[in-house]
């Protein structure tokens, strides 16, 4: 019976990278290959955000963090960080966007180049397709957990490197030939998937929970939101980290991250943008409490069962994959499978593409390039990139994790680049006088520094400042080395010509 499970996700692994040949149609120019050429409607993008940020780290671990939280924590203080990714959207939205889609810019790292020069430009870009290479690597490797699952609950032993190649493949084919604009529809497509997955499995619980298992979980407050408590320092979710953290992380995922920046721009204007942006923030909210209630379903389910000790898992983050393949109906299992695989097959390779094309390749090449040169670029790239991730995914698989859950972990990456990536674009809004020399050193010292701060509790296993600090932190060390640096010169620096090149890119 379970023939059909496997049917399920081989019909959506082929078919999801088909669809997306289609409805990407053929890309006639560089411009519609990286950004669209401004055709697609703003809740359409709005769905590819929320999809792009998911991935397989909410809809396996989010479960997870509500499941594992102590009495006293609370269940639901995860929404804390939804709540300051809301309001960072709305500063993003109309401090941010209107520099990008009004600007036609095709990265956003152009803004930075049109202030400072393509000296910070290219510092930056390296500095995105490091991290979102680390990011994503996890998230790959996240997607290969309940893939492991399912195909050794038939009996059949393949390892990581084996299932991420697959998942990569996959991922590769519809970005290829449709561009962005595949992106950005199957992202919508398959977030609708993920979340019918996740109303699927609260419909199974449901049925088999006790009729106590509500007020069970409120005694033990597994529903609590909010963190009064706990050290704002050291605890992620203690209301003031998680609201103020959470609003710059969202400031610089979503105003200086090109993987879902690439997304706002294909919209048609600036207004359309901004719609999308925030309307994402209210969705995402929506799906955190969504998947933490399943979390808090499972703690009800398993009675409160330590994942690795009493279950027999391999790590926490199986939890979830395990419940759906041993406990949810044969057809039902595989569609929910097919959804987290949904969830992580939306692809960042077109950002980091297009970054890496027009932000790092026309520089060192210092030559103006045809569109069609540009458009075989973007394509070449897309396939380097590809085999990136599926390296680094297998590394993650081979050396295996910290304790954190997965999500946690994926988060913590950005901290070491976050705070001096929207620190280089605060700066170059707010000190006028800041020049390009000011802000890349602000920007590597920041770097440095974040890796001093991060580095050592990780290797000693020690407890470190919480994660939702890391942004913040590094905002404030580029601002203040910047502004510092800026005192030497007076006046407004003067205006960056644009190369010849970019015109013809955008």
């Amino acid at each position: 019976m379970r023939s059909l499970d496997l049917a399920i996700i081989a019909v959506f692994l082929v078919g999801m990278p088909l669809l997306g040949i289609w409805i990407g149609g053929r890309q006639k120019s560089a411009s519609d290959y990286f950004v669209g050429e401004g055709k697609i409607s703003w809740w359409v993008v709005c769905l590819s955000v929320v999809s792009a940020e998911t991935s397989t780290l909410t809809v396996l671990s989010v479960p997870t963090v509500a499941y594992l939280a102590t009495p006293g924590a609370g269940g639901m203080t995860f929404l804390s960080l939804a709540i300051g990714y809301l309001l960072g959207r709305i500063v993003v939205s109309f401090v941010l966007l209107p520099k990008y889609v009004a600007g036609d810019l095709v990265t956003a790292y152009a803004f930075l180049g049109k202030r400072f020069g393509d000296g910070l430009r290219t510092t930056a870009s390296v500095t995105f397709l490091f991290t979102r290479l680390l990011a994503d690597g996890l998230r790959l490797f996240a997607t290969a957990i309940p893939v492991k699952v399912v195909l050794a609950a038939y009996g059949v032993a393949a390892n990581y490197w084996t299932i991420v190649f697959v998942l990569g493949i996959a991922m590769v084919v519809y970005s290829f030939f449709g561009g962005v604009r595949a992106v950005v529809w199957v992202d919508a497509i398959q977030m609708v998937w993920y979340l019918l997955g996740a109303a699927v499995v609260i419909w199974v619980l449901a049925d088999r929970l006790p009729g106590d298992w509500l007020g069970k979980a409120f005694d033990a407050n597994k529903f609590q939101v909010f963190d009064l408590t706990s050290d704002p320092r050291y605890s992620q979710y203690a209301l003031l980290a998680a609201v103020v953290g959470g609003a710059v992380l969202s400031m610089a995922s979503h105003g200086a991250d090109q993987l879902i920046v690439q997304r706002l721009m294909a919209t048609k204007d600036v207004r359309a943008s901004q719609k999308a942006l925030i309307a994402s923030g209210v969705v995402v909210f929506v799906q955190f409490a969504l998947f933490l209630f399943i979390g808090v379903m499972l703690w009800a389910f398993y009675n409160a069962a330590k994942p690795v000790q009493d279950l027999g898992l391999n790590n926490n983050d199986e939890l979830f994959a395990n419940f759906i393949v041993t406990e949810l109906p044969s057809g039902l299992s595989g569609f929910v499978i097919a959804g987290i695989l949904a969830a992580a097959l939306s692809s960042s390779l077109g950002a980091l593409a297009s970054s890496t094309v027009t932000d790092v390749y026309q520089r060192v090449v210092k030559r103006p390039l045809s569109d069609a040169d540009l458009l075989r670029q973007g394509r070449i790239w897309t396939v380097i990139w590809a085999g990136l991730l599926i390296v680094f995914a297998g590394l993650f698989a081979q050396y295996g994790s910290r304790g954190d859950t997965l999500v946690e972990q994926g988060l913590s990456i950005t901290g070491y680049t976050y705070g001096a990536l929207l620190g280089a674009f605060l700066l170059g809004l707010i000190v006028k006088r800041a020049r390009q020399s000011d802000a890349i050193i602000a920007f590597l010292v920041t770097v440095v520094t974040m890796a001093a701060i991060i580095l050592p509790p990780v290797l000693s296993g020690t407890k470190g400042l919480a994660f939702p600090w890391y942004p913040p932190l590094g905002v404030a060390i580029t601002l203040i080395v910047g502004g510092l640096l800026s005192l030497r010169h007076r006046g407004s620096p003067p205006p960056v010509e644009e190369p010849a090149s970019e015109a013809k890119a955008a």
